[in-house]
């Protein structure tokens, strides 16, 4: 007898092959909707809290670490890799947040002076003739000129420029981080023009000084450009050309990098560009009489009066193109202003402070009980060091 077969098979017709498919489409869509809407949801909430967190004004703070600090009223502050530099006319301290020692170097100076670069930093007698050289580590080499020092600048890997007087004449020399001298002698401006400022790149190639001459009754300014590389190795005592400017004292200048150059006149910037030699590439003439100048590698800052009364002080912030990217009315009766190292704008007196950032949106306000020397930025846009008279505060802005 034939074995019947009980499996049974079932054609399923071609029209419910083609729903269940439209279904399955209809679904998988449905699914990437769902999912688009809420990936949309969630970047539009990150969106908004980024907006409302660089919108948000704060005008008080948490503290989450208070450290006591006894210091001298001559002491100066300074921001050295996110620590801070201490130093007055007895010696200097170098020491974290929390006030512990990393290192410290005695010395006794009139009128000590500081400059920084990268990783180095130089402190130095003005009108003395002691230079120390130092990093994040202490001490690597010191100086002990024969002449007074004027002025003294250092590179990014710890060379350092010293622009010496002696008698009415001006001498320059370069010295390595252990105080090796590379290159010493005397600068011979255009008719005898004394040299009043100087400024070394980060590399230490490229030298410019700043030399006044009033021997004629007017006055004229002359920045001469050295370098000591292999281009400047043929030319007369390394300098590779010069720009002269008349009815202009040009008190400062700036390396902003290793191939920009900016000098600050008393009428205006000047802006200098060059990979070995420097020329002339921009000026911006002051309209009014300049308050203050403050600058950074990215941008240059510039305060003047304002006709308003009630809002005394004009802020401009030019970057290093000449170009305008904020302007802002301030009425605060300022001791300093300063860029901040994440560029924010720092506006205090004694106990008042006001931080705008670098879009001008004004950021913070507070008036202190005790004096305030230095703010230093933490690692997140609200974290801050505040370096006050008697103690030094770790704090979240709220």
């Amino acid at each position: 007898m034939e074995e019947k077969d009980k499996r049974r098979f079932r054609t399923v017709p071609q029209t419910d092959m083609e729903e269940y498919e439209q279904k399955l489409r209809a679904h998988r869509i449905s699914v990437v909707k769902r999912t688009m809407l809420v990936l949309f949801i969630v970047i539009a909430v990150i969106t908004g809290l980024t907006v409302y967190m660089a919108l948000r004004h704060y005008d008080n703070y948490d503290v989450l670490q208070d450290t006591s600090r006894a210091d001298t009223e001559a002491t100066h502050f300074a921001d050295f890799k996110g620590n801070i530099l201490k130093y007055s006319n007895d010696g200097a301290f170098y020491i974290d947040t929390a006030n512990e020692l990393i290192w410290n170097q005695t010395y006794e100076m009139t009128n000590p002076q500081m400059d920084l670069c990268g990783d180095y930093l130089t402190l130095y007698d003005k009108k003395g003739n002691m230079i120390y050289i130092l990093n994040a580590g202490g001490l690597l080499g010191s100086v002990e000129t024969t002449m007074p020092i004027e002025q003294v600048r250092i590179a990014a890997q710890g060379t350092i420029a010293v622009l010496m007087s002696d008698n009415g004449a001006g001498y320059v020399a370069l010295y390595d981080k252990t105080g090796e001298n590379l290159v010493q002698g005397a600068i011979h401006g255009e008719k005898k023009g004394y040299p009043i400022a100087i400024a070394l790149s980060e590399d230490a190639i490229k030298l410019a000084v700043s030399m006044l001459d009033i021997n004629d009754g007017t006055v004229k300014s002359t920045v001469a450009f050295y370098n000591f590389g292999s281009v400047g190795q043929n030319e007369i005592d390394h300098v590779v050309g010069a720009a002269s400017f008349e009815d202009t004292v040009i008190p400062e200048l700036e390396f902003v990098s290793n191939d920009r150059l900016v000098a600050f006149s008393d009428t205006g910037l000047l802006y200098f560009e060059g990979a070995q030699k420097l020329q002339q590439a921009g000026e911006l003439a002051f309209e009014k009489d300049v308050k203050s100048i403050f600058y950074n590698q990215d941008y240059v800052g510039i305060v003047t009066s304002n006709d308003d009364e009630a809002v005394t002080n004009h802020v401009a912030i030019y970057d290093m193109s000449g170009k305008l990217v904020l302007e802002k009315d301030i009425s605060m009766e300022y001791t300093d202003i300063e860029f901040l190292s994440n560029n924010e704008i720092c506006i205090h007196n004694e106990d008042t402070c006001d931080i705008y950032t670098i879009h001008g949106i004004y950021k913070f306000h507070h008036e202190f009980e005790q004096k305030l020397y230095r703010i230093i930025p933490g690692n997140s846009g609200l974290n801050y060091t505040l370096v006050l008279e008697d103690t030094t505060e770790k704090v979240r802005l709220k």
